[in-house]
């Protein structure tokens, strides 16, 4: 185990803090891990790449991302970014955003801004808003998916890949968690302030019923044999 890897798991062993802002909080928990945030989520945060595959913004697309924190799903789209238009990154944690700073300072159409998902809004409708790990960490996250939908032009996207576990009988055609999945992940996220459920996956099917659901079990570093569970959702708005 590396030094970095030390760091972050430390912080993970002692949770997020309880108490302050929201924004207090991130920052607290994040602010002593944030250079090496990456290298050790690349390994848990799994789907992120097919999710911008998946959305796949053609040239000229405006973006948002809320709750981005160091920006690092950008590059998953290559050298489609540069023919991208006016790219937004939107987080509330100030540490993460020094990261989202530092790897987009040579990408002039990139835009990073402390803000709250929830209020956050651009001067313009844009193509595509997407979610990447963070709704589960948004208190008022159907406050966040409205505030999101809200911005989209018509025919615009919305992407989320996120942990979750699933209903007790879902949908037909969805998959089934038994119940120690379902108990075991939202009482395991809850210490570092992720809240995996049932209920986001099902308003956003219901919010956007036109949209592509796909469902997956990642690994957990350090942790062998363990498998998260974890959807990507793109859907468009009429």
């Amino acid at each position: 185990m590396g030094l970095g890897d030390a760091q972050v798991l430390l912080r993970l062993v002692r949770g997020q803090p309880r108490r302050g802002t929201l924004a207090e909080r991130l920052q607290a928990f994040y602010g002593p891990q944030a250079a090496h945030y990456d290298a050790f989520r690349e390994r848990l945060l799994q789907g992120r790449a097919a999710l911008m595959a998946r959305l796949d913004p053609p040239p000229g697309a405006s973006v948002v991302e809320l709750g981005a924190g160091t920006g690092r799903n950008l590059e998953f789209l290559g050298d489609r970014l540069a023919d991208l238009g006016p790219v937004e990154l939107v987080d509330l944690c100030p540490a993460l955003l020094e990261q989202a700073r530092r790897r987009t300072r040579d990408l002039p159409g990139v835009r990073v801004v402390e803000a709250d998902a929830v209020s956050y809004r651009p001067q313009c409708l844009v193509d595509l808003v997407y979610f990447s790990y963070s709704l589960t960490m948004i208190p008022d996250w159907a406050g966040a998916l409205h505030n999101a939908l809200s911005m989209l032009k018509p025919g615009g996207a919305l992407g989320v890949v996120d942990f979750y576990v699933s209903e007790p009988a879902p949908p037909d055609g969805l998959v089934r968690h038994g119940p120690l999945t379902r108990w075991f992940w939202p009482r395991w996220f809850a210490h570092d302030g992720v809240y995996p459920n049932a209920e986001r996956l099902r308003v956003l099917r219901t919010l956007l019923p036109d949209h592509q659901l796909t469902e997956h079990l990642a690994p957990v570093p350090y942790l062998p044999g363990l498998r998260v569970p974890y959807f990507i959702f793109v859907g468009r708005v009429g």
